[in-house]
């Protein structure tokens, strides 16, 4: 991903396996990409406890983590017992959620995704909000397509205050509905000054998108019946499962 897109931030995703064992993973980016920050992102798979060790473990080796525990009092916790820098996209996604986590101190980093914030004018309030209180925004992604990548860019290219690099799945979407897909150079996208969010339709590709839409039962996600299509003894963990 370095080599083909230039990115300058790794995030790895965790709560997978034995926390030791991501410990080390994150480890091994880090000595293996000196200089780039690097992330980790258990998706709330720990307890307080495995959080705090793991954060402690790693103080000084990676940017933040993101969701190590589930809820905004656990992770101010952490953040008072660590002082590692914690972001999150799940404690804290509606404004009435931001006083109770800035007063626990339980977001350094608020992870923001204009589809549920809001649109890009509440996007663009949110960052101030956030910039007046001190915490630093990254944004959130979801197997964006063109569109909403191209919000995305607009949106991080106009708000207030500390900005991370966002996340992307980008590089793994084969298909698109614009006709121009976005490229990036040196980890970046620069922003369209078009009209709009500065995208043309592929009309033929949205057609299709939208037919698979309508006839696949994404609608419907079952996690544990994906995993047991290659693991038949999977069975979903209770949370905190580490």
């Amino acid at each position: 991903m370095i080599d083909l897109h230039g990115f300058r931030s790794l995030k790895l995703k965790g709560g997978v396996f034995p926390p030791d064992e991501e410990i080390a993973a994150v480890r091994a980016l880090a000595e293996a990409f000196p200089g780039v920050p690097v992330r980790l992102d258990p998706n709330g798979a720990w307890s307080e406890a495995t959080s705090i060790r793991v954060a402690d473990e790693l103080t000084g080796v990676i940017e933040y983590l993101e969701d190590p525990c589930v809820g905004r009092a656990p992770m101010g916790r952490v953040h008072a017992a660590t002082g590692m820098p914690l972001a999150t996209n799940m404690c804290v996604t509606r404004l009435d959620e931001i006083p109770e986590a800035v007063a626990l101190d339980a977001v350094q980093v608020l992870l923001t995704d204009h589809h549920y914030w809001g649109g890009l004018r509440a996007t663009q309030k949110l960052s101030a909000i956030c910039s007046t209180f001190g915490m630093s925004l990254s944004m959130h992604s979801n197997s964006h397509l063109g569109i909403s990548l191209a919000a995305m860019i607009q949106a991080a290219a106009c708000v207030e205050g500390s900005l991370h690099a966002c996340d992307t799945h980008r590089p793994w979407q084969t298909d698109d509905v614009i006709t121009r897909p976005h490229t990036f150079t040196d980890g970046a996208i620069a922003v369209s000054d078009s009209p709009g969010l500065g995208i043309e339709l592929d009309r033929e590709a949205l057609a299709r998108l939208h037919t698979r839409w309508l006839e696949s039962d994404v609608r419907r996600r079952d996690d544990v019946a994906a995993m047991q299509v290659r693991y038949p003894d999977f069975v979903q963990p209770p949370v905190p499962h580490w």
